[in-house]
């Protein structure tokens, strides 16, 4: 084994088990194969490398084979083949859908689920594993931001002696001390270090005093092993530097909050839009998918006394007039339906797909295409691929809650500056616990990262159109189709119903039909149909 190799090996203390000593001693590029085991090491938080560990860590090893010149590369390969070493990473499920009527010939879809856990009892194993995977997939995407690749280390590494260095940890705290500054506490696989914000770097206490719980951050800094002074911060962040355009110039729309059921549904305004869906005009004509993000109906139970304000009380009811709405649709529309907090499905995210036994009807429904929230739609044409992020959106609201800066705008009336924070940290919801960031843990990976960076990213909830492009990914907000609670009348809350955007997948132009009926709701979301329905 060649001397370089052989030497950072016992500088860090590892022990090879005789295949992985096999496979290092068969690199060619001996600068290659000593990257792989300082970065597998540093990812893995082992000492002991074993085929287990290169299984446990196959997300950074298949991208570490992907960059791999040709003949490392076929030799690798075919080493892992040997081994039994998979670098398909089991993260997503996927199907494939065949092309529907009018569409392009090439064109076609993929869509990649989230990994929905069984019902089972939870273990404390899980959420450690939960937390570990989620670590690790930001951790990946942070070491490959030049800015933190010089001096990058693991925290029990740090020295007794001040230096200059970069670290990658989880927030497992904040506080503020009683001269202004603020001490993060950052953990990785190997430890914990306290780490000090300075009050009068401003640039720097800015970005920390943003952190949420749970974020993953790459920071850098000065100092030892028993604390650290920030420089800077940096987010995994999102980057679109290719926007996909296809040579048809077929259209996207997007809908949301539906709230079928409810006392204050707008089925006057929704029948405009499936109307038109069905008319001669230009656009409608060239729409071939509809993405429906979440809240379909408003549930039963989901809020104290909510029968009060509820013209069907079943969910099949409900679910049986949004059935009614989507067989009028055309069957050349392809229609993704995710979940909110008010189908029926859980509410702990991720959720998986809406429930057969109370909504048999959209099952029946061919051109309906059920998936989990959050859920990737990749549409195909040829070799292009065209990425839609679909997630309702609960963690908005504790980003504006706990982000001065969206407090101060009032984002609630602008949610697409919230959702950028999920971009920036490639995570949707990165607090565990909060009112709105409840989920099932997962060990094996944490679905609610953004592996893969959008061409769009679309949510509902919030009940607000709104639109933003962060770093090429074009954000969407959902409107909706229910005028004004008594709830959002109390917080003060204005939604924005019946606006319908559509994106054109050639051009990448971006138009808002408003479906507002006049006679049902005004522009404030005001109900106008008649007497007060709540009462």
């Amino acid at each position: 084994m060649d001397k370089a190799i052989l030497a950072v090996i016992r500088e860090k203390g590892l022990l090879l088990e005789k295949d992985i000593y096999d496979l290092i001693d068969g690199f060619r590029d001996s600068h290659s194969a000593m990257v792989f085991l300082e970065q597998l090491e540093r990812i893995s938080g082992e000492k002991m490398i074993t085929r287990g560990v290169l299984t446990k860590n196959a997300g950074y090893v298949k991208e570490f084979v992907r960059q791999l010149p040709g003949d490392d590369k076929t030799f690798v390969e075919r080493v892992f083949v040997k081994l039994g070493v998979h670098l398909e990473v089991r993260t997503e499920r996927e199907t494939t859908a065949p092309p529907r009527e009018k569409a392009s010939s090439q064109q076609d879809y993929k869509v990649f689920y989230a990994e929905t856990v069984p019902y089972k009892k939870l273990e404390v194993k899980d959420f450690v594993g939960h937390f570990r995977s989620r670590f690790q997939q930001l951790q990946r995407i942070l070491m490959y931001r030049p800015e933190l690749q010089k001096n990058l280390i693991s925290i029990n590494k740090i020295s007794a002696e001040r230096a200059s260095l970069s670290l990658i940890g989880i927030v497992k705290d904040k506080r503020i001390t009683k001269n202004k500054n603020m001490i993060i506490a950052l953990e990785d696989l190997t430890g914990e270090i306290s780490a000090l914000v300075k009050f009068d770097r401003e640039d720097v206490f800015e970005k920390a005093d943003e952190l949420q719980l749970d974020d993953v951050i790459g920071i850098k800094a000065s100092g030892n092993k028993d604390m650290v002074f920030v420089h800077d911060i940096f987010y995994p962040d999102a980057f679109n530097l290719e926007k996909t355009r296809f040579n048809n110039d077929a259209r996207i729309a997007f809908i949301s909050d539906t709230h079928c059921g409810s006392d204050r549904h707008l089925s006057k305004s929704f029948n405009k839009f499936i109307d038109w869906l069905n008319s001669d005009d230009a656009v409608a004509g060239k729409i071939r998918y509809l993405f429906f993000v979440g809240d379909t109906v408003d549930g039963v139970g989901v809020f104290p006394s909510q029968e009060e304000v509820l013209t069907l009380k079943s969910m099949h009811e409900q679910y049986e007039q949004l059935a009614g709405y989507l067989r009028r649709v055309p069957k050349d529309i392809t229609i993704f339906l995710c979940p909110g907090q008010h189908d029926a499905t859980r509410v702990a995210e991720p959720q998986p797909i809406i429930s057969k036994a109370y909504a048999p009807q959209l099952y029946e429904l061919e051109n309906v295409v059920l998936v989990t929230n959050p859920a990737l739609i990749k549409l195909v044409e040829g070799d292009k691929e065209f990425k839609v992020l679909m997630y309702h959106g609960a963690s908005i609201h504790t980003f504006i809650n706990e982000i001065k800066s969206l407090r101060l705008m009032r984002a609630h009336q602008c949610p697409a500056k919230a959702v950028e924070q999920m971009l920036k940290r490639r995570h949707l919801s990165p607090t565990h616990g909060s009112a709105s960031g409840v989920y099932i843990p997962n060990a094996e990976t944490d679905p609610l990262v953004i592996s893969e960076v959008p061409d769009v990213l679309c949510t509902g909830e919030v009940h607000r159109m709104d639109i933003s492009s962060y770093n090429g990914v074009l954000i969407l907000t959902g409107s909706c189709w229910q005028a004004q609670t008594p709830f959002e009348e109390k917080v003060g809350n204005e939604p924005d119903p019946a606006k319908v955007p559509v994106l054109n997948l050639k051009t990448r132009e971006l138009k808002i039909f408003d479906f507002r009926d006049e006679t049902e709701v005004d522009e404030r979301g005001v109900w106008v149909g008649g007497d007060d329905v709540s009462d």
